[in-house]
């Protein structure tokens, strides 16, 4: 027998040409996927109320975008509305390299105005259940989203099996148009948006047509067309063969609603929260609150011979709201055979423990999420406090409202425009005690447009503490949402926060990853996130009219480490005059 000596540097030189094959059939895997979009305004009858909407390419929800993790989106976008700007947020993308396609107005880009058209380019960089949304104004309550399905990079497996890949967006629905609901926020007497008339599965859902009032005289432009019969308003149906078990990504797009979930006479499995595996849980129904998405899996074992509801329900709040519903088909079945059964009910709207005790409920899976660094290395509280600026009502962060200014920030800090900002970074929590179950002594807040700026890859929290609003005896969900990093939930509270204390109970094991989290009534969240992607990120209340009342801060870190910014996303504000 003949031996063959090898040398070692042959070996590792070998090693290094595979694996460069191999990273280069990877990459060579890797798609770009473009669209062409064209947003403009439409007739819709979502829940059989017929009223303008703000649509892509004539469709509502919005065209689906499905990708693997690696792939490149590219989408070409053509504003028709004739008097409107508009940008598309890519919700849970965290936009690495490519802030300036993040899609929020004033922050990472212009607005997009009308007649122009924009491209947005970036990477998605992790599987996950996702989507995107108009990001000025009140532009996803008027319709503009739609759901962002990453699969797996090639040759990867999820840890769990299931048949099929099902999804949904719930949202909450008006009738009023969003200028109308803008309006009523900024104005003396504040006028609130009110409870929605409807609720969506799917942008679909069906308005009581007896409650319409009939003294509309027909053909005088007051007149409210609504049509049980037309088939925008006909209820979603979620197709199933018995026997098998599905995945159900259901993302909460909703304008003011934290929404329950159920699914008549089935078992829900929780296994994926933002876009990150967690530790399966299994559920009756499921809470989900703006800006959060889920997979929960279930298998279509009950009575085959009929169909089943699929509902939300309004929670958090008193609503008069009636219950959404979509049907969850068994095959054989015809779509069109609704369930007899009344539709299911959630759990009580302020039994706010149950909410709390399913939050924690949500930890990472053992294995893929890494924990939480040890300790950070900056700390902030925020009060979250409802409050007045010129008789105006305004939510404020540490008494603070914040207002965008008409230059994007990322630029301003790039290029060193200091007018286009507050220089004054916000203030840090009061030091003074703060009844948080009153309504602010002072009522008084301030505008601001200051910016937290952290040294890049350094760990920061986050403590937000809610508060009693400016009625007594209420304090309300807030779910808020950053953008551009995921956090770790430490942990929840109740009452108010006390760092020497609060932070023992940190949970530093297995804190779920996430990019929305709710902080309840009277209570506080703590989160935990590493500042390593450069850019300036918005940190906000998701809910459309606490962010349009100035619920939300801006996050920056590493801005002088990006690169010379495209000049599509300039051209307002300073942006105007001293254009790169």
């Amino acid at each position: 027998m003949k031996a063959w000596c090898v040398s070692r540097g042959w070996v590792d030189g070998l090693f290094m040409v595979l694996l460069l094959n191999f990273a280069l059939t990877t990459e060579a895997r890797a798609q770009i996927r473009h669209y062409q979009w064209k947003v403009d305004y439409l007739y819709f009858s979502p829940d059989c109320i017929e009223k303008v909407i703000i649509a892509i390419n004539g469709q509502y929800p919005g065209p689906t975008i499905r990708a693997h993790a690696g792939d490149t989106i590219v989408v070409e976008l053509q504003n028709f509305l004739p008097t409107a700007g508009v940008v598309i947020h890519w919700h849970g993308i965290h936009q690495i390299g490519t802030p300036w396609f993040d899609g929020t107005a004033f922050v990472s880009q212009c607005p997009i105005n009308p007649g122009e058209t924009f491209t947005y380019k970036f990477i998605v960089d992790r599987a996950g259940t996702f989507f995107y949304h108009g990001h000025i104004g009140m532009q996803r309550a008027a319709g503009l989203y739609g759901s962002l399905i990453v699969d797996l990079r090639h040759g990867e497996k999820e840890p769990f099996a299931y048949d099929g890949d099902l999804r949904i967006a719930i949202n909450d629905w008006w009738h009023r148009s969003v200028y109308d609901q803008e309006t009523g926020l900024i104005s003396i007497p504040f006028r609130f948006v009110g409870d929605p008339q409807s609720l969506l599965i799917e942008g679909r859902g069906r308005y009581n047509c007896s409650l319409v009032p009939t003294s509309f005289v027909l053909g005088s432009g007051d007149c409210v067309n609504c049509n049980i019969s037309n088939p925008q308003c006909q209820p979603f149906v979620l197709p199933v063969e018995p026997g098998k078990t599905y995945r159900l990504r259901i993302a909460n797009v909703a304008s003011l609603s934290s929404l329950n979930f159920i699914l008549e006479g089935h078992k829900l499995t929780i296994v994926e929260a933002d876009g990150y595996y967690v530790d399966p849980v299994v559920v009756e129904n499921l809470d989900l609150y703006s800006g959060e998405t889920y997979s929960v899996l279930f298998t279509a074992n009950q009575d085959a011979s009929r169909n089943y509801w699929a509902a939300i329900n309004v929670r958090g709040r008193k609503s008069s709201t009636p219950t959404g519903l979509a049907v969850l088909n068994y095959l054989l079945n015809p779509s069109s055979m609704l369930p007899s059964t009344p539709s299911p009910v959630s759990p009580a709207w302020n039994d706010f423990d149950y909410s709390l005790n399913q939050s924690k409920l949500i930890l990472a899976r053992k294995g893929y999420e890494v924990p939480p660094p040890a300790k950070a290395d900056r700390e902030l509280i925020f009060l979250t406090t409802q409050n007045k600026i010129d008789g105006r009502i305004k939510w404020a962060i540490n008494n603070i409202t914040y207002a965008p200014t008409s230059t994007p920030v990322l630029a301003a800090l790039k290029y060193g425009w200091k007018k286009a900002y507050d220089l004054n970074p916000p203030p840090d929590y009061p030091s003074r005690p703060f009844n948080i179950s009153a309504p602010p002594p002072n009522v008084n807040a301030k505008f601001g447009s200051g910016v937290y700026k952290f040294q890049f890859d350094s760990v920061v929290d986050v403590i937000i503490q809610n508060t009693n609003t400016l009625n007594p005896n209420n304090s309300e969900i807030h779910p808020w949402h950053l953008h551009g990093h995921d956090f770790w939930v430490l942990g929840h509270g109740k009452g108010v926060f006390h760092p020497a204390t609060d932070s023992q109970s940190y949970n530093l094991k297995n804190a779920p990853l996430k990019n929305t989290v709710a902080v309840f009534p009277y209570g506080w969240v703590a989160l935990r996130f590493r500042a390593d992607n450069p850019g300036v990120w918005p940190f906000h209340c998701h809910i459309e009219a606490h962010l349009h009342m100035g619920m939300g801060v801006i996050f920056a870190e590493g801005w002088d480490r990006l690169p010379k910014l495209p000049k599509s996303i300039l051209g307002c504000g300073l942006s105007k005059f001293y254009i790169p």
